[in-house]
């Protein structure tokens, strides 16, 4: 088979790593080709507690650097992408006795403030439970509290918009497309990808080859590499629960837990609140990934320590897990396993070079493909300057506090969007929502309605432009209506899937 393609990258996994060294590659430069072998982000990028933050428990375990490298992040990626990242204030409550003491916590929350560069965000100021609003549904033991800044983040969202522009500037962007086996020949890898299930195989070669595919970077390793033995990485199940509306404020809770860990309840798609995360190693294969009985638990008890009302297991309307691909650096506990990323470059003898991706999270990503592109540039030389810090992802293209002048941009575009429709098309797509809309003059003219209100002119759209190719792509993680339409509703996008397919991809 000869290869139909040459590349100077390839690319293996579309989550957040592996889509952001494609972007910030191709816009260098160099000719990029990325493989995935599932939907974007449908693994580890869809399953975090969706937060671009600096992470004040890692300060407990002295990651300053990632701390302070997080925290420099959160505005840099606030202005990227505004309508999918925003700040959101966190009250963490304390009490006498509890798990650590107020002095620590202020400690931390003083550096937390003052080592990242912090400009637009609020700083960290102190709460009287006894009378603000944030107290009102917890415990009345809980009578001070810290509140301090961090953001939000679609998840989701964020992968599928860094692909999207990675393919604008010129990538080969591939979903459903495995790669089978890759082998370096002389000075190129030559890479085998068979696309969809059991479909045909094409084969690239590359300059370069990037594992970046999470928490199977090992397995690509050994089974399409062919290498044995190898372990680098710990695999860390985090699981959440999203349960109705469970307070009506639009700041976070951070709940400190009598056995160290932290939990997060968090205001999530308006209606409902999310509740999370938990840490415990995993050992069965990531794709099959499930909440456990015994997580279910332990969020519920760990919320309910803190709500006046429990939380109760008949409340969750939806859960998720993800397995978080860490470094495994020998740490004793999952929730101690360093959050930082490792990259490693495999060059032996002159042979075309493999760079090895571990570990990272959401927060980091962007500096993390500016350091993958780094060893790419010492590896097979280097092809432009960093560029992403004062870039913008697509729809971003609006000042960071610019959102609710996007909203009515919109409304009085299409006065027959509901205030809530357009705030939706806005927060998910941005300046490129009147793509969606084009000139309709009435809501019929959207198509068909599924449900809450996902109308056929946005499935039309996530087919064509964001790789969405089944109603689980759109529902869960291009939007989270699947929280807002009924099984039959979700039923009947499935059975269009197929139709719609073929009149837009064609």
């Amino acid at each position: 088979m000869a290869a139909q393609k040459s590349f100077d990258i390839f690319v293996i996994g579309g989550g957040i790593n592996g889509c952001g060294i494609a972007r910030d590659a191709i816009g260098r430069g160099y000719s990029v080709g990325l493989a995935e072998m599932n939907d974007f982000a449908s693994g580890t990028s869809s399953g975090a507690t969706k937060l671009i933050h600096g992470g004040l428990r890692y300060l407990e375990h002295y990651e300053f650097r990632l701390v302070r490298e997080s925290l420099m992040e959160r505005e840099v990626l606030w202005a990227m992408a505004p309508h999918i990242i925003w700040p959101m204030r966190f009250v963490l409550p304390f009490h006498k006795g509890g798990i650590r003491p107020a002095w620590l916590i202020r400690l931390g929350l003083f550096l937390y403030d003052h080592i990242g560069g912090r400009k637009l965000l609020p700083a960290t100021k102190t709460l009287d439970m006894r009378r603000d609003p944030a107290g009102k549904p917890l415990k009345p033991l809980f009578t001070k509290a810290f509140e301090y800044s961090d953001g939000w983040v679609d998840d989701a969202r964020l992968v599928v918009l860094n692909a999207r522009d990675a393919a604008n500037r010129g990538a080969e962007i591939l979903s459903r497309s495995r790669v089978i086996s890759a082998r370096r020949e002389g000075k190129l890898w030559t890479i085998d990808i068979q696309e969809g299930k059991g479909g045909p195989v094409k084969r690239v070669t590359a300059r370069m080859l990037v594992n970046a595919a999470g928490p199977w970077v090992d397995r690509v390793l050994s089974n399409a590499v062919g290498k044995n033995q190898v372990h680098n990485v710990r695999l860390v199940q985090g699981s959440h629960i999203v349960i109705r509306q469970k307070f009506n404020d639009p700041r976070a809770y951070f709940f400190q837990n009598p056995d160290g860990r932290i939990i997060f309840a968090i205001p999530y798609e308006r209606d409902f609140t999310l509740i999370g995360t938990t840490d415990q190693d995993f050992t069965g294969d990531p794709k099959d990934i499930r909440i456990t009985d015994a997580e279910t638990d332990y969020l519920c008890k760990a919320a309910s320590e803190y709500f006046a009302e429990p939380v109760r297991r008949e409340d969750i309307v939806w859960s998720y897990s993800g397995v978080r691909p860490l470094f495994d650096d020998g740490a004793s506990k999952a929730q101690e396993a360093t959050r930082d990323y490792v990259l490693k470059v495999e060059a032996d003898d002159g042979a075309a070079p493999l760079l090895n991706v571990f570990g990272g999270k959401l927060t980091t990503y962007r500096r993390l493909a500016e350091h993958a592109l780094e060893k790419i540039g010492e590896a097979i030389g280097n092809k432009g300057a960093p560029w992403t810090s004062k870039s913008t992802l697509p729809g971003g293209d609006f000042a960071p506090t610019g959102y609710e002048a996007e909203v009515a941009a919109l409304k009085k575009r299409c006065g027959f969007l509901s205030d809530r429709h357009a705030r939706r098309l806005v927060r998910l797509y941005g300046t490129l929502a009147g793509k969606i809309v084009g000139d309709a003059q009435a809501i019929e003219a959207l198509g068909r309605h599924y449900g809450a209100d996902l109308y056929e002119a946005e499935v039309r759209y996530l087919i064509e432009e964001e790789w969405a190719r089944t109603a689980e792509d759109i529902l869960w993680r291009r939007t989270k209506l699947g929280l807002n339409l009924s099984g039959a509703e979700a039923s009947a996008l499935a059975d269009d899937m197929q139709d719609l397919m073929a009149r837009c991809v064609a």
